[in-house]
């Protein structure tokens, strides 16, 4: 086994600094020093819902770069040194219909997730990337473009694909008219990237607060949810509105702001909902979600950010600020990523 020092869950609030072990590599698998890690709203459920009771080690992380340190004998696609990306799924079954359509995130079997997923091969936990080193199946791997900033880039891998995937799967491109919901992490990334696309951009937000930041990141116009007038003036406007609300709430105020045809994507919250049949008949509206993205469009997207000069908005912390981190996610006190120097850890 290899051994490497991490952030280990000691409560549902906390996180510890602990030695944790990395399988041998295997013929197809890369070793990457973890560089830059980014906490993320899955971070702070895992540990919400992690039980010490039941002696499973939960070490969270999902979105990261480093730099490759070694290299299994059938690896060919990357060599030491070269600087790597990987996000929230590290294995997938390859053979269901899914991943024959490059849709390994929608695994039938499932696919192995990078923190509290079980390796199909020893039937051990993942553990995550708030760690030095992270062992990975080579093709779970991505090159990190060299315009990309690699601690920007670390969101990239979760954030960015989540948002990336309702985007080009309903051909958003110049004339695509789109609404965001929420401008956090999810939110900030959605804007950036549909109006790169060419679309027409406008922020849905509670708060007037964050007019200035929408235009900064491109968006053409910010509509107030809590404002009647407002969103009844953009009744029937969006052909895609991406919702990365986390939080329960109605979804039928925005049912009425997607135009005729167009969808409501779910992202952000994605427990039980409620809707009115009759809010998607008036319009043929459809109800979508989306969640991480498949090898091929986790390649183009970073791809596509690297052209376009995107990356996330962070505020990186030393890793031993994790649990500083944690705690002012859960208050919403970041604009828009935090993400962790796992260099601390030497």
């Amino acid at each position: 086994m290899r051994r490497t020092t991490g952030w280990r869950a000691t409560g549902p609030t906390e996180l510890g600094r602990t030695p944790i072990e990395r399988r041998d590599l295997r013929p197809d698998d890369i070793a990457v020093r973890v560089d830059y890690c980014g906490v993320c709203h899955t971070d702070l459920h895992a540990l919400h819902d992690y039980d010490q009771d039941t002696n499973a080690h939960l070490v969270p992380g999902h979105e990261f770069t480093g730099v490759v340190t070694a290299t299994g004998p059938e690896v060919t696609s990357f060599s030491i040194g070269e600087s790597v990306a990987v996000g929230n799924i590290v294995d997938s079954c390859g053979t269901c219909a899914m991943c024959a359509a490059g849709q390994e995130n929608f695994c039938h079997s499932f696919p192995t997730l990078t923190y509290g997923g079980t390796d199909r091969q020893d039937g051990s936990t993942t553990l995550g990337g708030y760690s030095r080193e992270y062992v990975v199946r080579n093709t779970f791997a991505y090159p990190l473009p060299a315009d990309l900033d690699p601690a920007a880039a670390a969101p990239l891998l979760c954030a960015g694909v989540t948002v990336w995937e309702p985007l080009r799967s309903h051909r958003v491109g110049p004339g695509s008219r789109v609404a965001v919901a929420g401008l956090g992490g999810l939110g900030h990334l959605a804007v950036k990237m549909a109006v790169a696309l060419g679309a027409t951009t406008t922020v849905i937000s509670r708060t007037q607060d964050k007019r200035d930041d929408a235009r900064r990141l491109g968006s053409h116009d910010l509509v107030d949810s809590t404002d009647p007038q407002q969103m009844a003036a953009a009744r029937d406007t969006f052909d895609l509105v991406i919702d990365t609300i986390s939080a329960p709430h109605d979804l039928a105020p925005y049912l009425k702001l997607v135009a005729m045809d167009g969808t409501l994507s779910l992202l952000g919250y994605l427990g039980p909902v409620t809707v009115q049949t009759t809010d998607l008949l008036v319009g043929r509206k459809k109800l979508s979600s989306a969640g991480s993205g498949g090898r091929r469009s986790t390649a183009e997207m970073l791809r596509f950010c690297a052209d376009h000069g995107i990356a996330a908005d962070i505020e990186v912390l030393p890793s031993a600020q994790v649990n500083t981190a944690i705690d002012r996610l859960r208050r919403n006190d970041v604009r828009y990523r935090f993400v962790l120097d796992l260099s601390d850890l030497d």
